[in-house]
């Protein structure tokens, strides 16, 4: 799915993302694009044909940071809905969150994020980041508890 297929889209467009945690902290990257360029959120991205949520989930990390995640659970959906100046449905995504675990290696930086950082899960280290980032943070955190 190209970018502009993704703006003004007939439909919502399902994606995954995964919280993934290691030694006490969350793994963020900074977008490279839009929407959110600037931002740190968690890596994920759209589900294609075929695959299961989970198996979109571990792709998509694997693909923008280059580390095996282990899913330990569902976290939630998340909606991000876009409108432009007119009111007009720019952007609609519905997410579904996991949350998981990778024990070894560091994330490499991809065309899709600037940079990464193992940030604390309370605090998210002050960053600027997506909405409602800190919420689902937290909901992961409780569904690795």
């Amino acid at each position: 799915m190209t970018d502009a297929s993704r703006s003004y889209p007939s439909r919502p467009i399902l994606a995954a993302s995964v919280a993934i945690f290691r030694d006490g902290k969350v793994l963020l990257g900074e977008r490279a694009r839009s929407p959110g360029q600037g931002l740190f959120s968690l890596p994920g991205g759209v589900v294609e044909l075929g695959e299961t949520l989970e198996e979109a989930a571990r792709r998509e990390v694997q693909e923008e940071t280059g580390l095996e995640v282990e899913i330990a659970g569902f976290v939630r959906h998340n909606e991000v809905v876009h409108r432009d100046e007119a009111g007009a449905v720019h952007r609609h995504f519905v997410i579904a969150v996991f949350a998981g675990r990778s024990r070894q290696g560091e994330p490499q930086v991809s065309e899709e994020t600037l940079a990464f950082r193992w940030a604390d899960p309370v605090t998210l280290d002050g960053l600027p980041v997506t909405d409602r980032l800190a919420d689902i943070v937290a909901a992961a955190r409780a569904v690795l508890s």
